[in-house]
């Protein structure tokens, strides 16, 4: 008797298994044939006719893709064309009031009997115009007594016969050299000792 149990708990688990299987996803639903998921077969016609409409979709969207690409590329040469317009406005800006000192200074030289108010007016504004130079970034290189250096020097005259200590350093300076944020814009002239 506890065989026939045995034999009619295995026919039930068997049927079980067979009207019940697992889901094991898209593939079972599709071999089901369940609701959810109609496991239709395409014709390979449809499949081309498929195939060429994502074909087209990506071209629409890879012209798209170009369109922006073409509009950023123009949108940032124009700010760069306005960039270099338009770049050297703070500087400008920086050097007006020079100017008008300037314009002020001339007539009242002219008249000037005081050889002294006048230097003293021009170096007034020489301060101020090597102040505005300092707020745009510029400053001067300094030459007086360093060690000649290729980076920030020129060389256009050497003196020989000074002492052992000046030897290979600046011994005067010619014309200034400056910097424009740490960049080299006028490399000073100077004459080294030999």
């Amino acid at each position: 008797m506890a065989d026939e149990l045995k034999d009619k708990e295995e026919v039930i688990d068997e049927k079980n298994t067979v009207e019940s299987p697992q889901n094991d996803g898209p593939a079972a639903e599709a071999e089901t044939g369940n609701a959810n998921a109609p496991a239709v077969e395409l014709t390979p016609e449809e499949q081309l006719a498929q195939a060429q409409a994502e074909i087209e979709e990506l071209k629409t969207q890879a012209l798209y893709k170009q369109a922006e690409f073409e509009n950023y590329r123009r949108r940032t040469i124009k700010e760069k064309a306005e960039l270099v317009l338009n770049g050297s406005k703070s500087a400008v800006t920086a050097l007006l009031p020079i100017v008008d000192d300037l314009e002020r200074a001339l007539p009242s030289m002219k008249k000037a009997d005081d050889i002294a108010a006048v230097v003293e007016g021009v170096e007034l504004i020489y301060q101020k115009f090597l102040k505005a130079l300092a707020g745009l970034g510029v400053k001067q290189i300094e030459t007086e007594g360093k060690d000649f250096d290729v980076d920030l020097h020129e060389a256009v005259a050497q003196v020989p016969g000074v002492p052992d200590e000046q030897k290979g350093r600046v011994i005067d300076c010619i014309e200034k050299g400056y910097t424009l944020n740490e960049h080299v814009i006028r490399h000073a002239k100077v004459a080294v000792g030999m």
